[in-house]
């Protein structure tokens, strides 16, 4: 384009705030803002990386412990089974001296006994289980000192129960109702 003379009107305010020669504004604070805000965000974006990883980290701890605990669940649920399964609870009823009740009897409304009542069966006795041999030890042979007195269990040797000969007064044991 070629001037034709000077500007006239609104061009020429126009053209008067416009500088009339290289610019002289100062590129400095505009670069050093650029690269403030720049590694301000590097910056803010390797924090919360950090903070991502951490949470991770505990995440995969807390599953883990979860996982310890949910089979340490399972294995007690097994445990409880085990002990209330019939032959166990007969085992271990057995064991406190408890024997099966006889035929029940029952009372009607009225008062009168519905079935024929009997007495309990005598416990069965039981053989006396041999504790297990000690390493370096012959089977059979009774150990010396004061262990070997009458009445005394050798160290390490399970305690039997004690088990109530019928005749002799005891408190009331409970029965089981044989269901």
């Amino acid at each position: 384009m070629t001037r034709k003379g000077p500007l006239k009107g609104r061009a020429a305010r126009l053209g008067r705030l416009m500088p009339s020669g290289p610019s002289t504004a100062a590129r400095t604070p505009f670069v050093l803002l650029v690269v403030l805000l720049l590694g301000g965000g590097l910056i803010t974006l390797l924090l919360l990386n950090s903070a991502l990883n951490q949470g991770s980290f505990e995440l995969s701890e807390l599953k883990k412990k979860t996982t310890e605990l949910t089979d340490e669940e399972q294995a007690l649920q097994r445990d409880v089974d085990d002990n209330s399964a019939p032959d166990a609870l007969e085992r271990r009823a057995r064991e406190l001296g408890m024997v099966p009740g006889g035929s029940p009897a029952f009372l009607g409304p009225d008062g009168k006994v519905l079935g024929v009542p009997s007495k309990a069966a005598p416990p069965k006795p039981s053989p006396t289980p041999t504790p297990p041999a000690k390493p370096g030890t012959t089977p059979g042979a009774t150990p010396a000192g004061p262990a070997a007195t009458p009445g005394a269990t050798p160290a390490g040797a399970p305690r039997l129960p004690v088990t109530h000969t019928p005749g002799t007064p005891t408190a009331t044991a409970p029965t089981t109702s044989g269901r």
